[in-house]
């Protein structure tokens, strides 16, 4: 098990995310001070890292992991002065973001990292109300839930310096993470640009009455979904070319691949079809417990990560 290269983290907002962070960097050894100014934050923030511990620990603890080292502050001066790396994860809002950061960067340690959990706002616009080390600004987004899944999209910021770039790679590695770096701020990273892909299609079959919220489902779920929790989609599609390859792929099926791009939906998002998708989920989920379904597919997760974990993989 690697060894981090940070030893203590604030965890900034400790909502579904910044809980789910808390207890994956607690899981890796490391001592967490979260902050969080709303009321009940502390005894919701140790109400989830139990729930989440034991899938945790099935996943490995590093040694001298404990949940004893979470501590809490509202005070998010306090919570930030001593730390290697801040992992903020409040609301996908400007103003909120610009507020944080701007206390972020007046309390934090001048070598210590930034990191921002968003999911679409790029590091450039978060780093502008940070009028003392910008260049310490990045974005480090993790996908639901961070405490199983281990991507994380590390995104500098026209101001972001090589060094905290490598550092902030190096320390999600480090703590059991998949890091991947981007070359260009584009909202929504990589992967949710990838699922907005797919969601706009999905939402346009149903749209059009092509297929039904279930059958959409089904069809990744238990179709092109199965292989891409192992392979990316382009190794995929090299596979599937045979000896040829992705080359023979692109010879043959790429120009009906086209034809298929031209005929792709453009839904515009409605009230009547956001009415229509609810109701889909609704009749596919009748009489499921939404919380026993999120355990069920985080078992999963633990699964298929172990399974993966024990084969080489690119």
């Amino acid at each position: 098990m690697s060894r981090p290269v940070a030893r203590r983290v604030a965890i900034v907002g400790t909502g579904v995310i910044g809980a789910s962070w808390a207890a994956h960097f607690l899981g890796r050894g490391l001592d967490v001070v979260a902050t969080d100014p709303a009321p009940g934050a502390e005894q919701r923030l140790r109400a989830d890292v139990a729930a989440h511990w034991p899938t945790v620990a099935s996943l490995g603890l590093a040694e001298g992991a404990s949940t004893d080292r979470l501590t809490f502050t509202a005070d998010i001066a306090e919570a930030v002065a001593d730390a290697d790396v801040v992992q903020e994860n409040g609301p996908e809002r400007v103003e909120v973001k610009h507020a944080l950061f701007a206390a972020l960067d007046a309390a934090a340690r001048p070598d210590a990292i930034l990191a921002s959990s968003s999911s679409m706002l790029p590091p450039s616009l978060i780093a502008q109300a940070c009028t003392e080390h910008p260049e310490r600004v990045v974005v480090g987004h993790p996908f639901n839930p961070p405490h199983i899944v281990p991507l994380v999209e590390v995104v500098p910021g026209e101001r972001t310096s090589e060094d905290v770039v490598q550092r902030a790679m190096d320390f999600y590695a480090g703590v059991g993470k998949r890091p991947i770096r981007l070359r260009q701020e584009v909202p929504g990273h990589i992967a949710n640009r990838l699922q907005a892909a797919l969601w706009r299609e999905a939402y346009s079959l149903v749209e059009r009455g092509v297929a039904t919220v279930a059958d959409v489902d089904a069809a990744i779920a238990h179709g092109p979904g199965l292989r891409w929790a192992v392979l990316g989609p382009f190794v995929n599609q090299h596979l599937s070319g045979g000896p040829g390859g992705l080359a023979h792929v692109l010879a043959h099926l790429g120009p009906p691949t086209e034809d298929i791009w031209h005929d792709l939906g453009d839904p515009a998002l409605t009230p009547q079809l956001a009415e229509q998708l609810v109701a889909g989920v609704d009749e596919e989920l009748a009489g499921i417990d939404p919380a026993d379904l999120v355990a069920r597919r985080d078992a999963v997760l633990h699964a298929l990560l172990a399974a993966k974990a024990g084969i080489d993989l690119p």
